[in-house]
Order: C-alpha cells, then structure tokens, then sequence
C-alpha cells in the first residue's frame, strides 16, 4: 500500500547522496537520481531491505525486445491471487454453514449441536479456519514484518485484526475445554457463541477477494503498453544478395532493404526507397485516415500497410524505433509522481499507526465502559480492517498509468506526471508560427492571370522559369505545376537578379519574374491597379510574385505563395479559447504577415519579429506576469523556449531536440492534439481529486463507524465481517474510477465558442461532385488544392466522387470550381 511505497522512500531518501526517490505503487518499482560518489547501488537495496522490503535492479529492457516477451508485471500476482481466493472460497463456505447455519434455520449434523459437542463444534471451525490462515500467510508475513521494522502498512492492520479474532478463538476453545472439564455450562455455551474464527476467515477471504479484483484492474491500466508492443510484427522481410529471406526482427540491421506487402505491419523505421502504398498509422499517430507514402518519405514500424507494395531501408531498430520511443515515454512517466500525490503520500505515512492506535483506543474505552470482552475486540477488529491506506495509495497513480495509456492511443506523449498535472494548470499557450500553426513550406494560395492569358499558360510559363531558380517559392511554384500537370518547359538564358528576381527565355519569349521593383525597372505602364491587388494579397500574408512576358510587352499575372495555415489551425485556437486560455503567436516573420495569420486563425495577440535566441525570453516574459505557459513547438529554435516554459508541447513532425525538451510529444503535426492534451490532463487531475475525495471520505466515515461512536446515540455496530468487504471495495472502486478514463474522448469546443463570437453567422458547406478521381492520390490531391483556399476544409469520398467543403465565410462557386479544375480534374455541379 501507500504506507509501503512512503516508508521505503523515506529510507532511501535518508542516505547521503539520494538526490530523488519515486516508488510506484502499481509497477513494484523504484526510480532513483543519486551520485554515485557518495552512495551505491548495494546500498540502496540494503536501505529498502533494511526498512522491511526487497529490492534488486530492474535489468534495462533487452535490444530488440520481443513483444511476447512483455509480461504484464500484475500477471503472477493475478494467477496467486485467483489460487488463494478459490481455496479461500471453498472452506469458507463450510465454515459459515457450521459456525451460522443455525441461526439461519440450516440443519446441522447433530454432533454440532448441544453443550456437550461444544468442542467439536469449535475444533470443526478452527480446522477449517487453519488452511485459510496458510493460503492467505502473506498478509501476516508482511504485516508482522513491517511492523516489528517499525512500518506497518495495510497488512500490518488486516494481520492484528485477524490475527486477533483467531487468538479470540483459540482462547474460546481453552475456555470450552475447561468448562466442559469442570462441569460449567454457562461457561461452555457463552465462549461457543463468540468463536471469531469464521471472522478471521471472512475478513482474509474478502480482503483476498478486493486484492483479486484490485489486481485484475491494476493490471488492464498497463493494457496500453501491452497494446502497443503488440503492434511490432515477429519477423521481417528482408532482401539480401538479390534474395527475400524471412528473418526474427531482432536479426535486422540499419541499412537492411526491407519488403513489405499489403495487410503486412512494417517492421522497423525507416525511409521508402521503391513503390508507394497507403499505411494505417493510427495506433502510433492517432490519425483515422491513411497516410500515403512514396518514394523518399519515412514509414514507422509497427504501422500497417492497408495497399500497396514497397521496399524501405531500415534506419532505426530495436530500441531506437518510434514504438520503442514511445513504450519508455509511457513507462518513464508511469514511473514518475505528480505533485498531487505527495498529499496522499504524508497522510500515509502516519496513517496506519494512527489506525493501530486507534483501535487500541476503542477496545480499552469499551472495555472499560464494561461492554465485555467480545465487544469491545470486535470494535477493535472492525476499526482495523476498514481502515484503507491502499485507497488513498492508488488514487494518483491508477489515473496517471490510464491516462498516459490513454494519450499513447490519442499519438499524445506525456513524458512525466508532473507535466500532466501542469498541464492543467495553464493559463497562457505560446505557438510557433512556422510548422505549427502553418504548415513550414509555401504554397501556391492564388493564380491571377492577365490580359487573357489562362491560368494554365500562366502556371506553365511560371513553373519554366523558376524551376532554375534554388528559391523555396520557387519550388512551391513547381510543385503546383506538377500537381496540375500543365507543361513545364525548358528555359535558357537563365539570369538572376538579386533582391529583384529573374529573367530567361521559355519558348522563344523572355520571361521576367521577380518582384514589384523588377516590374517598375524593367517595365513600362500603368502598375497601381496591380499592386493595389498585390497588397490584398500581402494584408492577408501571401508574397505576391509578377511575371511578365517581355517580347510581347505583355503582363502574365501573378501567383501568390505563402506558408499557409493547416487546416485544424483555427479550430485548435478556438479550443484553446474556449478553455480560458490566452493565446500567443511567436515569429520571426515580419509584422504584416504575423498580423494576418493572427486574424486569420483568431490568434489574441501576435509578437513578429522575434530572433530564434530570442524565444526563450518572450515566453520567460510572460511567465513573469504570473501566467502558468505552455508552450507548442517543432524547431531547434524552440528548443530553449520549450524548455524554459512550464509546459513544452512538442509537435510530432518536428526536430529531435526538440521533442527532448519537451514535457508533452503531438505525434501528429496537428495543433487540435494539444487541446486534446489539456483537456487530458485535466480530464486525469479532475479523476485523481474525485478519488482522493472519496478515500478520505471512506476513511473518515468508516473509522468512527467500526469504533462504535453511533452505538450509543444510533444502535449501529460494524461487525469485522462487513468491515472487511467495505475495506476491499474501496480499493476496487478508486481504481475503477480511474478506468473511466479508458473512455475518454476529447470535447469539441471549437463549434460552441465560435457560437459565442458569432464567428459562424456565414459557415458555409457546400458539395462539388467531381469526375476524374480514381485512386487515393487523387483524392488526396484534390484535398490539398481545396484547402489551400482560406479557411477551408474538405471532405473526400472517392465512393461517391464529391467533395464537401465547409468554410468561415462564403467563396463563390467559380473559384471553387478553377480550384478543383487547375488540380487536373472536372467539376460536374456544385450544390
């Protein structure tokens, strides 16, 4: 129990050198941070020895561990428990008819009835009552041991009590014997009626009973883990000297060529290097919809393969792969306390004595008040069996283990409990821009022809040029081209301008691209008109790129790119707000752009301008204000503001480091995850509060109650019995709490608080059919053109070839229709 876990943390804590202790109630296990100068290994095990307990090092996890090597570390005690309880069982049951069929109207054999069977009749019940007392030894082993080390715990209690009620017992029968022997039946019949052995049975039998149960559901809180390492397939397909061979996944190396077919799991991480395929990532990622993969992009092991063929070379194996990763962020957090225990873990530590003493006050008050000698043990006996420190242990870490589980499922890492309960606490969120609230590449946003030249002349002329050019919104361009599959040209004569653009010859006509200051040097006419649409495009934080066809004197038009939005972007903020919190968006952009994406996205305030160095102390600003921060990044950059934050929430897609300096890990780049976090983490502290509650309320309850304080005044009385079975349930009820977070889903906020600000007045759903799509990739590419328009997001079915498009605010048919038409396809109607 708690009692335990607080005494052993305490005799670890003493030794000089132990920095850090951290006993975890439902693994058995230890974690401590000490020097190794000043204390050793042998002595922390000879401390935790020393104070009643044992303890070994934990062997570190094997390299390429198999999944059925995983053993639940609830399974033994569950197949102990389940032995003890079924034997405990089936003698009790002979035991309560012999010792109460007849209060009941049972019939009894006659040789239990009468003064003169008096012997028989108790020798019958302690024989009965012996097997249990073996089967069920452990409670007094540890018990009586931890209470001569001078730390007693639950068991130490469960011990005396029933330990009480059997010496009651074997008094009773030294007492029959006597008055059998000398003729004193008033003596016999009364020591008869108060034999307590079919006590200390029932308490045993019902404490073994909520041991069971507590068990069964300690063990289902590591069901997440479990789940996980089941993922990993048992062997591989790997090509080597031109040949498949079927190997264990232990045997594969970094730089092994895999093969993977459809319905197979992907072994190991690693990067595609032939075919492409759709792969099911939602046990590691949280994402319901497949993901596509080609060639050049990175698979994850453990994922599965819903069609598709392709060879892959291994880069990360054994304990390196993301699902290894993600195991030991889930069991180092599990291994770690939030400070909410820490109230559970000082009452603990006094509770069982303050219970002994207790007990021992209540059966001296009684007996001195001339109750008798049954009554007053048997108050005793009920105080110390209802008297639960294993409630109060369990409150804290049975939530924290489900809702870590529960995270893993969501792709969202909690790497401590402390972060979890943190989390909660948050009053400021702090965003990068860049990968987190957009998506960290340009894009083609807009394609404004002029002077009659189409889109598609225009894309084309645009892609010819630039695909000389090394500039990233060029490549942007480029891949708008590919995707529209319009011609992309040779050019020749390349030339570029710095700080103004390019120029080069496609087809025979020389075609300028660069910004407004080319346009005004190289250019006659009339501009304005031009670029009082440019600076639309620029207030809403797009880069306008001219391109000009300089042997026919003739302006093309212009193309729009900009780093936009992800689409959960606006809906992730909506929920932040909701929940009461301040949302802040850090950039190095300049202040036009930041603005823009601040309205967009309904940022409350925006800070541009801001130097990579400089992102640790804008979120140590805000924190000085008194504002518990989180803060949500991806890049090296936000490494140190991560860190410094009380709170760092690393997107998934991002850099290494900083996932490592984060608290919390998104496993997808979706910003929506860390309101599914917050609402986790309070979803977890609201679940540990309701439990403390209770335990205290149990406790608070039930001690007076079994001491007999309402004797007197009410009548009531707790017989040890009942006593036993209140005790076990209460175990078995926190921890079944704590498994309704099995059931959590995150809320969707985003719809109620956009009906508070009337930010939906113009929501706008329309549906496209759409000819043309045959397969996943063009869906997928029809899915990307939509939702590069603002604020749109989009629904494919390939099934029923259409679209739905939702949107904040109208856009018209036709530029719906351009959009889905310059990705390669054709629009049929628009409803």
């Amino acid at each position: 129990c708690s009692a335990c876990s607080a005494h052993v943390e305490r005799s670890v804590g003493k030794l000089q050198g132990v920095e850090s202790v951290s006993v975890n109630l439902l693994q058995n296990s230890m974690t401590v941070d000490y020097d190794e100068s000043l204390v050793s290994m042998a002595d922390i095990v000879k401390a935790v020895e020393d104070g009643g307990y044992g303890a070994s090092l934990a062997s570190k996890r094997q390299e390429n561990k198999k999944a059925e090597a995983y053993r639940n570390p609830m399974e033994d005690e569950i197949a102990s428990l389940r032995t003890r309880l079924i034997t405990s069982i089936a003698l009790l049951a002979p035991l309560m008819y012999v010792s109460m069929g007849h209060m009941m109207g049972l019939p009894l054999p006659h040789v239990f009835h009468g003064t003169e069977n008096a012997m028989t009749f108790a020798l019958t019940q302690f024989l009965l009552t012996l097997p249990i007392l073996y089967v069920n030894r452990k409670f007094f082993i540890v018990g009586f041991k931890a209470l001569f080390k001078k730390a007693p715990n639950m068991d130490t209690l469960i011990a005396i009590g029933s330990g009480a009620a059997v010496v009651y017992g074997i008094i009773a029968l030294y007492a029959i014997g006597y008055g059998l022997g000398h003729g004193n039946a008033e003596l016999v019949t009364s020591y008869s009626m108060d034999l307590y052995f079919e006590s200390a049975a029932t308490i045993l039998t019902l404490i073994t009973v909520g041991k069971f149960l507590e068990a069964r559901s300690k063990g289902r809180t590591s069901d997440a883990v479990a789940r996980l390492l089941d993922l990993s397939p048992k062997t591989a397909t790997v090509e080597r000297n031109g040949n498949e061979l079927q190997v264990p996944i232990e045997e594969v190396e970094v730089g092994d060529i895999l093969v993977v077919r459809q319905g197979e799991g992907v072994p190991v991480d690693g990067v595609l290097t032939e075919g492409n395929a759709s792969i099911d990532e939602s046990a590691l990622t949280g994402e319901s919809i497949p993901v596509e993969k080609f060639t050049g992009d990175k698979v994850i092991g453990a994922t599965i393969v819903t069609s598709g063929y392709f060879k892959f070379r291994a880069t990360r194996v054994g304990n390196d792969t993301t699902l290894a990763r993600i195991v030991e962020l889930v069991q180092d957090a599990n291994s770690t306390k939030a400070p909410i225990a820490k109230l559970a873990d000082k009452v603990s530590g006094v509770f069982v004595p303050v219970v002994i003493t207790i007990a021992l006050a209540t059966t001296a008050a009684w007996l001195l008040l001339g109750y008798g000698t049954a009554f007053a043990i048997s108050t005793g006996i009920a105080v110390l069996v209802i008297s639960c420190p294993c409630a109060l242990g369990l409150a804290t870490p049975t939530a924290i283990m489900v809702g870590t589980g529960k995270g893993a499922e969501l792709g969202i890492l909690v790497k401590s409990a402390e972060a979890l309960e943190t989390a909660h606490e948050g009053e400021s969120i702090v965003l990068d821009k860049t990968g987190t609230v957009t998506e960290g590449k340009p894009r083609v946003t807009d394609i404004l022809p002029e002077n009659g030249v189409s889109a598609d002349t225009l894309l084309s002329a645009a892609a010819s040029i630039e695909k000389m050019s090394e500039h990233p919104l060029a490549r942007a361009i480029i891949e708008r081209a590919e995707e529209s599959g319009v011609p992309i040209n040779q050019a020749s004569a390349f030339e570029a301008t710095p700080g103004r653009g390019i120029e080069g010859t496609v087809e025979g006509n020389v075609i300028l691209a660069g910004n407004r200051e080319m346009m005004r040097e190289r250019t006659a006419g009339e501009w304005n008109p031009v670029f009082e649409k440019a600076d639309r495009l620029a207030e809403n934080g797009k880069t306008p790129l001219y391109f000009y066809d300089a042997t026919n004197a003739r302006f093309l038009g212009m193309i729009a790119v900009a780093d936009v939005v992800k689409p959960t972007s606006a809906d992730a903020v909506a929920a932040f707000k909701s929940m009461g919190l301040e949302v802040v968006m850090l950039t190095g952009d300049n202040a036009r752009t930041a603005e823009a994406i601040r309205k967009q996205v309904g940022i409350d305030r925006a800070i541009a301008e801001v130097l990579p160095q400089d992102k640790e102390r804008e979120v140590r600003t805000i924190m000085e204000s008194g504002k518990k921060t989180a803060m949500i990044g991806d890049g090296i950059n936000d490494a140190p503001a991560l860190a410094r934050a009380d709170v760092g929430i690393a997107i998934g897609a991002g850099t290494d480091i900083a996932i490592e300096s984060a608290d919390i890990v998104l496993m997808k780049s979706d910003l929506l995850d860390a309101a599914t976090a917050i609402q986790l983490s309070r979803a977890v502290i609201r679940n540990i509060k309701q439990n403390l509650f209770w335990a205290f309320f149990y406790n608070a309850v039930g001690i007076p109650l079994a001491a007999g304080v309402f004797y007197g005044w009410l009548g009531w009385k707790l017989n040890p019995m009942f006593a036993a079975g209140a005790m076990s349930l209460s175990s078995f009820c926190v921890v079944t709490n704590a498994l309704r977070l099995k059931f959590f889903k995150p809320v969707s906020h985003t719809t109620a608080y956009k009906a508070e600000n009337k930010k939906e007045e113009n929501q706008m759903t329309k549906t496209i059919k759409i000819e043309g799509m045959s397969c996943g990739h063009c869906t997928g590419r029809v899915k990307k053109a939509l939702e590069s328009l603002p604020g749109v997001s989009a629904e494919l079915s390939l099934e029923k070839h259409t679209a739905v498009v939702t949107a904040g605010a109208e856009i018209s048919n036709e530029i719906l229709k351009k959009t889905v038409e310059d990705a390669g396809y054709e629009v049929v109607s628009i409803e």
